[in-house]
């Protein structure tokens, strides 16, 4: 074999080996954001002054809500309560939507919508994140107190004058399900950059 036959076969083995090492790296990146990370544009106030319209999450997921997190939801259901304090579906907002956890399932939550206070399992709730007033509005969804379904969240805006969340009955109740993932690192704009707590 010639030299330059040697030559153009170190090649194509050079190129074949680049090539297979770009398409393991573009499998495995499409698989951490399939199912792993995704990235969200904040849209909206409801979530004002933790998170702004416009700023640029990471989210991460499979997820397990736990109190005090901020997540996406795919808000498709609104779940209210029976008389029973069994839930009860409808159709939802049908749009991805950013919230915060305030209770999981098994929890009871109440609102005094006089004073502003939420209070998980009997205790107030310390919510230094609000900025811009506490919980005044009473959207409807609910006769407090509720006791949380297992599998359901109780979340709010940080922003509780425009947040349509679980108080509305366009919201209601969200489902493990349509939960999509937790906020865990702003990337845009970059002067913002750094985790969401």
């Amino acid at each position: 074999m010639t030299d330059s036959r040697k030559r153009s076969a170190g090649f194509l083995r050079e190129l074949l080996s680049f090539t297979e090492s770009l398409l393991i790296a573009l499998f495995v990146i499409t698989l951490i954001f399939t199912y792993i990370i995704g990235i969200v544009t904040i849209q909206g106030d409801s979530m004002k002054n933790t998170l702004f319209s416009g700023e640029r999450v990471i989210m991460v997921k499979p997820v397990s809500p736990e109190r005090g997190d901020i997540v996406i939801i795919s808000a498709t259901d609104a779940v209210t309560l029976g008389e029973d304090g069994s839930p009860v579906v409808k159709s939802g907002l049908q749009k991805v939507i950013v919230k915060r956890v305030i209770a999981v399932g098994g929890q009871q939550l109440d609102i005094d919508f006089n004073s502003g206070a939420v209070y998980v399992d009997g205790e107030k709730l310390r919510e230094d994140y609000l900025a811009l007033g506490l919980t005044h509005i009473d959207n409807g969804a609910f006769t407090y107190p509720i006791t949380v379904p297992e599998g359901y969240f109780f979340v709010m805006g940080d922003n509780r004058s425009v947040s349509k969340d679980s108080r509305s009955v366009d919201v209601g109740l969200i489902s493990r399900e349509e939960i999509l993932g937790r906020a865990f690192i702003r990337i845009s704009p970059k002067e913002s950059f750094g985790l969401i707590g």
